[in-house]
């Protein structure tokens, strides 16, 4: 019944995207954005589709069974805080200046360099978001259909691009509407399954009232912080929710819809950890390398939960790839092909600009076989380079291309040098890219999150600081002269 479940979810998500390439008429502006029409129900569905994926489920239900409750709810917590301060502070200017993309806010605010180095770096960190996504879909279709992991992972990706390619954006609003509806039922009914049937027990440590895990750094209360705050901050800039609230129809309808985002995460997802925890208790010693959630779905809770849980993981992570292949390739085409020389168009061209990204997702996910961990990941990149920047600029006058690429590039280096550096992700091994050493244990995993994030604010404010000062000094005492204006938070024309 389950393997029917699945089939059929990826059988109706598929027709649904093809489907609405009907709504797309051949418009860019239909495809990226989907006409910025979409009404505050929309918005607030397509962006809980897009990061209530099996990242935060299947990853999070897997980190609360192994480290604890407050390890895996960190997780739903730290999106949840995202959306809160996207609709607190960011998505009315975000939705005003009516963009495609994150780069292109960069492109407004800090000219062509801070373009090139945004779209390279949300390019390249979303990339794993999206392997994080493929592997939850490669161990749900072996584990419940017997399909060899790579197999299912290349399968998957294929069906999606075929319907993203040709649905755009109205894709995400047709899936997304089905995997919202089917969630709300599915993951209420195991919750209430859990604590009505079995009920609520946690090993020992493990449970929600076990606070060490938010105090002691030796039960990973460092790491679970660090996840909140890589979560919270990051997804301001995530590329697929930019997306989402750009195509808001008003300014209004964007702040209300990432505040109803914010309810609706906690909700949903922060019970699951409670669940998995619970779950670990429940099947003890006989756990095996499958999540745990999909362990539970498996003989432990009733198969018509079942059901509707797996179709609910599975529309998640379809959706919420179909959202990265879709940012990304606007991304692309916006910032670094030439659809004039190639003699596309910019429609033709963000259809084909999904494929090599998608490969990259592949790769990627075929390397490092573990969900939750990409997801921080993905957004822990984020704090370290582009956060700062993006806040600061959004909300005072400290905007200096030379601070961005600074920063960036400092706050990056801290990071990237720790992550090949330290032996464990989030205490997970770290199988993707570790040099062995002696010097750098696990004790800073998690750490290191902070120290990235604290350098990038630091150097950015230092030298913005700076720059200011040097320009009011240079306009106060240098008589008016036509000469070029520095390249320091300059409105730049979009591109065409």
């Amino acid at each position: 019944m389950i393997s029917l479940a699945i089939g059929g979810t990826v059988a109706l998500l598929v027709v649904l995207g093809l489907l609405s390439s009907k709504r797309v008429q051949g418009q860019n502006h239909n495809f990226a954005v989907a006409g910025r029409t979409l009404t505050v129900p929309l918005v607030a569905v397509l962006l809980m589709s897009q990061v209530i994926d099996s990242n935060a489920t299947v990853g999070a239900a897997d980190l609360a069974g192994g480290f604890g409750f407050w390890a895996g709810a960190a997780m739903p917590l730290g999106i949840a805080v995202s959306f809160l301060l996207m609709g607190l502070f960011v998505a009315e200017k975000v939705r005003e200046r009516e963009l495609y993309s994150l780069p292109g806010y960069f492109r407004q605010t800090f000219g062509r360099t801070g373009e090139v180095l945004a779209a390279v770096l949300t390019v390249s960190s979303f990339g794993i978001l999206m392997a994080g996504n493929l592997v939850a879909l490669g161990h749900m279709m072996d584990h419940f259909v017997g399909v060899p992991y790579w197999v299912a992972i290349v399968f998957v990706t294929m069906a999606i691009l075929a319907y993203t390619m040709v649905g755009g954006m109205f894709a995400s609003v047709y899936t997304g509407l089905f995997l919202m509806v089917v969630m709300a039922v599915g993951f209420v009914g195991l919750t209430l399954w859990m604590f009505l049937g079995p009920g609520y027990t946690a090993p020992e440590g493990l449970g929600i009232s076990d606070l060490e895990q938010l105090t002691a750094p030796a039960a990973g209360a460092a790491i679970n912080w660090a996840t909140l705050f890589a979560l919270g901050f990051g997804n301001l800039v995530a590329i697929d929710v930019f997306q989402r609230v750009s195509s808001a129809k008003t300014a209004r309808s964007a702040r209300t819809a990432s505040l109803i985002a914010a309810a609706g995460t906690v909700v949903l997802c922060v019970p699951l950890a409670a669940v998995a925890v619970a779950g670990a208790g429940m099947l003890g010693d006989s756990t095996s390398e499958s999540p745990i959630l999909f362990q539970l779905l498996t003989g432990q809770v009733p198969t018509p939960i079942a059901m509707l849980v797996i179709s609910a993981l599975l529309a998640a992570s379809l959706t919420t790839v179909s959202g990265i292949l879709l940012a990304t390739s606007s991304i692309v085409v916006g910032t670094i092909l030439d659809t004039k020389n190639l003699r596309l168009s910019v429609l033709q061209a963000s259809r084909w600009a999904m494929v090599p990204v998608a490969a990259i997702g592949i790769l990627v996910a075929l390397r490092v076989n573990h969900t939750g961990i990409l997801l921080t990941l993905t957004f822990d990149l984020l704090c370290a380079s582009l956060v700062v920047p993006f806040v600061l600029s959004l909300w005072t006058r400290l905007v200096s291309t030379r601070a961005l690429v600074i920063s960036a590039v400092l706050g990056l280096g801290v990071r990237l040098g720790f992550f090949v550096l330290t032996p464990t992700i989030y205490g997970v091994e770290n199988t993707l890219l570790y040099i062995p050493n002696e010097v750098v244990t696990t004790s800073v995993d998690g750490w290191t999150t902070f120290l990235a994030a604290a350098v990038s604010l630091v150097v950015y404010v230092a030298v913005a600081a700076a720059d200011t000062r040097a320009d009011t000094r240079k306009a106060t005492s240098t008589p008016a002269v036509d000469e070029p204006a520095p390249d320091r938070g300059v409105e730049v024309p979009a591109r065409t």
